[in-house]
Formats: C-alpha cells, sequence, structure tokens
C-alpha cells in the first residue's frame, strides 16, 4: 500500500489520502448510525455501496439514512479535513502503512467469496501475512480455552492432518484448542489463517504474540478492526461469524455447554457450512458442548477421513498418497513392546489409577511407570487427575 500521509498535514495531502481505493470501503465500515439494517437497505438502493458517498442529502434521507450518517457523508463529499470520522479513514490508512498490514475490501478480487455471502459480513478484512490463503479451502477449528491435555493433542493432530489433505486450518487464536490447532498446522509445516478480535499490532491473548508472529510468517493474520483497537469481549463473537464464514465447515474439539464454540458452531449452521464435533469422556465438562452438538445433529467425528467425507466426497487418502489420523482409533504400536502395548490396551479415555493398571496387566509398580513413561514419551497416554488416560 502507498502511504499517501507521508508528510502529511496540508489539505491536499489530506484530500489525496481519501482517494486511496481503500478509502471509501474503510469510511463505509466506520460511519456512525450505519448498522446492518441500515446497510442492508442501501445495499437494496444502490448497484454498489459506494454509490451513497456520491448522492445528495436528500436522495441519502429516502434510502433511510440516519441524520449523522448523512452528515459524515456530506463531509466526505466537501473533503472536510476536521471532520473527526474523515480523519479517523486518514489515520487507518497512515498506521497500515506503517504496520505493513494490507486492507482487503469488498471491491477487492481477492475478498474471500464465501464470506462474502454470510449475513453481516465484514466490509473491510485487515490483513498482515499470505492474503492468498484466502481464497484456500478451509476448515475452521474452535474449542475449549481451558481444553484437557488429551484435547490439546486432538487439535494438533487434526489441525496436521487437515493441513496435509490441502485444507488450510482457520481459528481464532486463543488460548486452549485454537492455539494448538494454530501450532499443529504449523509445526507440520502447513499455514494457518488467525482471525482475531482486535487490531493487527494488538496480538491477544499476550501469551500468543509468539505464536502470532509464526502465523504471519507462515500463515495470515485477519481481523474486521483497524489497527489500534484492542480486545473487547463483544468483538470475540463478531470475530467468530468470520472464523465460520470462511470455512468449509468448523471442528468443534472440546466445548463446555456455555462456549463461545457453541456460538461458532451455531452460526456455522446459519451460514450453510458443515459442524463437526469430537466425541469425549461422559465425565468431562468440556466434552459437554460436543455431545450437545451431536444430538443436534453434528458429524460426529472419530478421524479426519469423517470430515473430508462431508465436505469433499472426492477427496481421499489414496489420492494423497498419505495416512490419516485418527482421533481416537487405532494407533500405531509397532514401535512398542508387549509390556507397553498391554498397558496402553488397559487405558481408556477415562483415567485409571496405577493400582487398577497394574491388577489389569500383572506388572510390578516400577515396570508399569516404565511403560506408562514410554507411552507418554510417544504420545499414546498422559497422566491426569485419578491416574493415566489414552490420548490416541
Amino acid at each position: 500500500m502507498n502511504d499517501p500521509l507521508s508528510g502529511a498535514g496540508s489539505r491536499d495531502r489530506f484530500c489525496q489520502a481519501l482517494e486511496h481505493p481503500a478509502a471509501p470501503w474503510l469510511l463505509l465500515a466506520t460511519l456512525p448510525q450505519f448498522g446492518t439494517r441500515r446497510r442492508e437497505a442501501a445495499t437494496a438502493a444502490t448497484a454498489q455501496l459506494t454509490d451513497l458517498l456520491a448522492m445528495n442529502a436528500a436522495t441519502l434521507k429516502a434510502v433511510g439514512l440516519h441524520p449523522e450518517t448523512i452528515a459524515v457523508v456530506r463531509a466526505w463529499q466537501d473533503r472536510d479535513p476536521d471532520h473527526p470520522v474523515l480523519m479517523g479513514v486518514a489515520d487507518i490508512l497512515r498506521a497500515c502503512r506503517q504496520h505493513g498490514i494490507h486492507v482487503v475490501t469488498w471491491a477487492d478480487a481477492d475478498y474471500p467469496e464465501a464470506l462474502r455471502h454470510i449475513h453481516d459480513a465484514p466490509l473491510v478484512l485487515y490483513t498482515l501475512g499470505n492474503r492468498a490463503l484466502l481464497g484456500r479451502d478451509q476448515i475452521g477449528i474452535v474449542g475449549s480455552r481451558h481444553a484437557t491435555r488429551p484435547g490439546l493433542d486432538h487439535a494438533r493432530r487434526f489441525a496436521a492432518e487437515l493441513g496435509r489433505r490441502a485444507l488450510v486450518v482457520t481459528s481464532g487464536l486463543a488460548l486452549g484448542v485454537d492455539g494448538a490447532a494454530h501450532a499443529g498446522a504449523l509445526d507440520a509445516g502447513f499455514p494457518t489463517i488467525a482471525v482475531i478480535g482486535c487490531g493487527l499490532d494488538q496480538i491477544y491473548p499476550r501469551q500468543h504474540r509468539k505464536l502470532g508472529q509464526r502465523v504471519i510468517e507462515h500463515g495470515l493474520l485477519v481481523s474486521e478492526y483497524p489497527p489500534g483497537t484492542p480486545a473487547r469481549a463483544a468483538h470475540f463473537p463478531q470475530r467468530n461469524r468470520i472464523i465460520s464464514g470462511l470455512s468449509r465447515g468448523v471442528l468443534v474439539v472440546e466445548a463446555g455447554l456455555k462456549s463461545g464454540s457453541l456460538i461458532t458452531a451455531r452460526l456455522a449452521l446459519e451460514q450453510g457450512r458443515e459442524v463437526f464435533a469430537i466425541p469425549g469422556s461422559v465425565h468431562s465438562p468440556v466434552a459437554r458442548g460436543c455431545h450437545h452438538l451431536i444430538k443436534q445433529g453434528a458429524r460426529l467425528v472419530e478421524t479426519v477421513d469423517d470430515v473430508l467425507e462431508e465436505l469433499c466426497a472426492w477427496w481421499s487418502s489414496e489420492a494423497d498418497g498419505v495416512t490419516t489420523a485418527t482421533v481416537p482409533g487405532v494407533p500405531d504400536l509397532s514401535r512398542l513392546g508387549q509390556r507397553e502395548i498391554a498397558v496402553f490396551e488397559a487405558l481408556g479415555y477415562d483415567p485409571v489409577s496405577t493400582d487398577a493398571l497394574g491388577s489389569a496387566t500383572g506388572l510390578a509398580a516400577d515396570q508399569l511407570m516404565q511403560s506408562l513413561l514410554l507411552l507418554e514419551l510417544e504420545g499414546l497416554a498422559s497422566s491426569a487427575p485419578g491416574g493415566y488416560l489414552r490420548i490416541a
């Protein structure tokens, strides 16, 4: 993006800034009193929404615009350098230039077509990274911020395998399942898209700033909020509609009954997307949301193929020449000894105490602990309150 405000200060430079191709869309995205209902009415009355910016006051009133909105449009037409909304547009352009942020508007060819058709689609997307990924087939992976270790492992493994199957994993960079999904894709060498609920210069949460930088370097960071916008609670449900809107389907790994992930799943259904859920232990509170979704008709997922069969029947492991990761399923035990196999087979998806494992396998305590350690190192088991459980 060229910087129309380098050394800005004069009216001429201000007017030059407002000639930037993104400026009309930035103005529309920040117009006061221009919510979804009024925007839809305006869209129905114009060939293109930016046509509003050339209409006279009487026509704007007839379209149903609020007087405050009309006043801003008139200021735009007059190129009023002192109007705060117009100054805000110029400031956004300057900040985008400063941070290397690219603005994708509704009129741009790389605006994602899938997102264009959702209710209340954003007029503007701010991006850092490889924006060509917006046009790739995507799968949303979401889940609890307080995920269990097995849930985090599920998110990582599914993300890695879905990336291997040519789907871009899209999530929200939150703690828990979101972060694990992004890291799983990146660690396996595949790009990922993170949609955040703040400005791209305000990566949130702070614990994921390094992960966010990895996403920028090897994927794409996306927001509908301009630089400088802090994270706010109200932004995250809005962010969720973009995650589902970009995706062909949404996979819920773990979720409580009042989880934001269920909001994403509901939005996905409203947008005509597929919803998938991984079942968990009946004793786990973070499995209840997934079980609720399955009861409501979401596809129960045990393997990546369960997702792919629903999305695209023509994608298969034979065509890709890759194997299918399963969670839970039949893992590769070829590297284990008979003792470790016996311990693994005695484990379940709920914690099993070491006393119960000793009774089931007949192993002495030291042998049992050695086998459990090997299973943990192989990523097949995990310690948990109450004992050990299998995670593969």
